[in-house]
């Protein structure tokens, strides 16, 4: 029949500028999928180089260095008699471009430039490549001397074997190629992908998938990166085979495998659906002989496809999974000892714990099923070669320091919060107190203008105040670092830990913390998920894993902890110091970055949203009071310690939201439009308001 083909697809850890890395990577699926007798291999994208080589690309050397990585995967015994689907950056014309390169027996079928470059969030691809905008056609490709000695060839933008139509595609959001793809005798699909992970994301992938071959038939095969690659996002892998709007296989959404073949599939590559009609003024595919077979004689004996159900994983699970993951990948390849965490006893801290914890169970789940890079990782990390992690609890002792830094204005409660916590974690827990080192810098202050600062409880400033808590953030961070550097050398251990964050993406969006304080660190596992998604990640982890301390944490009222005490109790909350709740924030941080509101706009549609909690004016004053502090507390994203990305509202000014960071904090204008809003709609009768805010919403 030769309808049956065996194809495969994977996820790879992969390094940006990690060449030899990279390259055994690639060999391994290469390998692992000849195995399972897979005739076509895909790899995810800019594999060779890494995707997140960012201003790298401009380098020679990189390019340089993929040629020199092709060269040895054409030479390599591994990569015969399998069609390999490869990407890396190349120069044409003096343009960079991302391609995929298709070769098979030491010959280079094609080059594929990407056309549609991703270049939202994250993504930056068109300040590094050019889009390739000549569909359809074909140019000659003159090849480095070094891959000439092995080819001798130049390539073309389109294969073609001898019993079925291959086409290097992209998944779009805007215009996916893939229906007139199918109309030219398109049967099999490849998206090669450099998609990170977000929270809530993953369905969207699989839909999308789902759809395109649902309507143009035929087989989708999906490759990613996964991984943090370098960079502050964490690539999730999801690879999967898709055929006629089924997927036929699944690979592991998080995993700790440097590469996650997923299992290939014998499938039947007789389209689903049948084109009634056929654009004249439509080129066809430009099409490459090859003198190679998908398929066999035999074939008809294979067996074929089994639609599976994909597996969801909530978005409490996925913090437990993706953050985790990209910890690990973290510590392994900065070559540090462990992490090193102040925990306060709150939400966030307590956030940042659990998921060093869900890293240990998740690496002693990976040693128990025997995966000895992972156990070879761990011994590398505490310094000891005959080290085999069994217990979690037991693991998070040699990788994790937790220290409370106490100040006369902590409460026992929150004292007691954080030792519990270590306690059930596991972690090596110090309790330090900070006042000395805070007295010490005030008398300093003191000696030099004769004046000592007093809390606002004592008859101080607004200024005296705001500085006396600055003062005991900074030094944690201080400390922070000082015993990072050095805690490990006092119990007699080799290296240095790593000081994680934990601001979550609200705070970070208002500024609300104190510039160059704790949760300035090395990494913040937490600064891309809002405080309600860690609440929620909190009480699975108490559910799931028995850590009963996160009850108490999870009841009592966020505090920063730095005004004095009153009666030995807190009297400073988070949210009262903001003047709004963090679910109200949330919602404002979405309207601000993913729907794009100024003022006035979020305005006219939180009278709508809130309407039923919320005055007109109550919501003007939220408004303006989270404007008032984003403009004063911008420049601290300046500052901002590089986060894990979980939400599409981060506020990391470096590489996410390009906003400027000196603001009118007055927002005079604007203000004023919405004080104008107000004082119209006080005046109209309730279903004229009610009208109003209506139409108001829809602007």
């Amino acid at each position: 029949m030769g309808r049956k083909v065996t194809v495969a697809t994977c996820c790879l850890n992969q390094w940006a500028l990690d060449f030899e890395g990279n390259c055994e990577r690639i060999l391994r699926s290469i390998e692992e999928a000849k195995a399972h007798g897979a005739k076509y291999r895909l790899g995810p994208e800019l594999e060779i180089c890494g995707y997140g080589c960012a201003d790298h690309f401009y380098e020679s050397d990189t390019l340089l260095h993929s040629f020199q990585v092709l060269r040895n995967l054409l030479e390599s015994p591994v990569t015969q008699d399998i069609i390999c689907d490869v990407g890396m950056p190349i120069m044409h014309h003096n343009v960079r471009y991302n391609c995929r390169i298709l070769f098979l027996n030491r010959k280079i079928l094609l080059i594929r430039p990407k056309m549609l470059m991703a270049n939202h969030g994250n993504y930056r691809e068109v300040r590094w490549f050019s889009p390739w905008n000549k569909l359809r056609s074909v140019e000659e490709y003159f090849l480095p001397r070094m891959i000439q000695e092995v080819t001798g060839q130049v390539t073309s933008a389109v294969a073609v074997t001898s019993s079925c139509l291959v086409r290097v595609s992209l998944l779009n959001f805007v215009a996916s190629p893939h229906i007139q793809m199918g109309r030219d005798g398109v049967e099999i699909f490849t998206n090669s992908s450099a998609s990170h992970h977000e929270l809530r994301k993953a369905d969207q992938r699989v839909n999308l998938i789902k759809a395109a071959t649902t309507k143009s038939g035929g087989i989708y095969l999906y490759a990613n990166q996964r991984g943090c690659d370098g960079d502050r996002v964490y690539y999730d892998g999801c690879a999967m085979v898709a055929i006629n709007g089924d997927v036929v296989a699944q690979g592991a959404q998080f995993s700790l495998d440097d590469v996650v073949l997923t299992e290939p599939r014998t499938l039947d590559h007789e389209p689903s659906a049948s084109w009634s009609t056929f654009n004249p003024n439509q080129s066809p595919c430009h099409r490459v002989k090859v003198d190679f077979s998908l398929s066999g004689c035999d074939d008809v004996y294979l067996p074929t496809h089994q639609p599976i159900e994909w597996h969801f994983h909530t978005p409490e699970e996925e913090i437990s999974l993706g953050p985790a993951c990209w910890l690990w990948d973290y510590l392994r390849r900065s070559g540090q000892a462990g992490f090193l965490l102040p925990l306060s006893g709150g939400v966030d801290s307590s956030s940042t714990a659990c998921i060093v914890h869900c890293m240990c169970v998740q690496l002693c789940r990976a040693v128990e099923g025997g995966n000895s890079r992972v156990l070879e990782d761990v011994r590398r990390v505490v310094g000891d070669e005959s080290y085999h992690p069994q217990d979690p609890k037991e693991l998070c002792a040699r990788v994790f320091t937790t220290c409370y830094m106490a100040s006369e204005n902590s409460s026992e409660d929150t004292r007691n919060r954080a030792r519990d916590l270590a306690n059930q974690i596991g972690s090596t827990h110090m309790n330090i107190n900070i006042d000395v080192a805070v007295k010490g810098i005030l008398g300093i202050f003191s000696a030099v203008t004769g004046r000592w600062p007093q809390f606002r409880a004592s008859g101080g400033s607004a200024r005296e105040n705001l500085a006396l808590q600055n003062v005991q953030a900074r030094v944690r961070m201080v400390l922070a670092y000082l015993f990072a550097q050095l805690s490990l050398w006092a119990r007699g251990r080799p290296g240095g830990l790593l000081v994680l964050g934990s601001a979550n993406v609200d705070e970070s969006l208002t500024g609300y913390f104190t510039k160059y304080d704790c949760s300035s660190a090395d990494i913040n596992p937490i600064g891309g998920i809002s405080k309600t998604d860690l609440k929620r990640f909190l009480l699975h982890c108490a559910e799931r894993l028995q850590l009963t301390a996160l009850r108490s944490i999870l009841a009592a009222p966020p505090t920063a902890e730095l005004e004095p005490l009153t009666d030995g109790r807190v009297s400073q909350t988070d949210e009262a110091d903001m003047g709004m709740t963090y679910s109200e924030l949330s919602v404002i941080g979405r309207l601000r970055k993913i729907s794009k509101c100024g003022p006035f706009s979020m305005f006219c549609k939180l009278i709508h949203t809130w309407k039923d909690a919320l005055s007109p004016s109550e919501v003007a004053q939220k408004v303006k009071r989270f404007f008032r502090m984003y403009s004063v507390n911008r420049h601290k994203m300046t500052t901002v310690t590089p986060s894990y990305h979980a939400e599409s509202y981060s506020p990391d000014d470096n590489r996410f939201d390009l906003r400027p960071f000196l603001y009118n904090a007055s927002w005079s204008w604007q203000f004023r439009c919405i004080d104008d809003q107000v004082s119209i709609i006080a005046f109209l009768s309730r279903s004229e308001r009610e009208k109003m805010i209506r139409g108001a919403a829809r602007r």
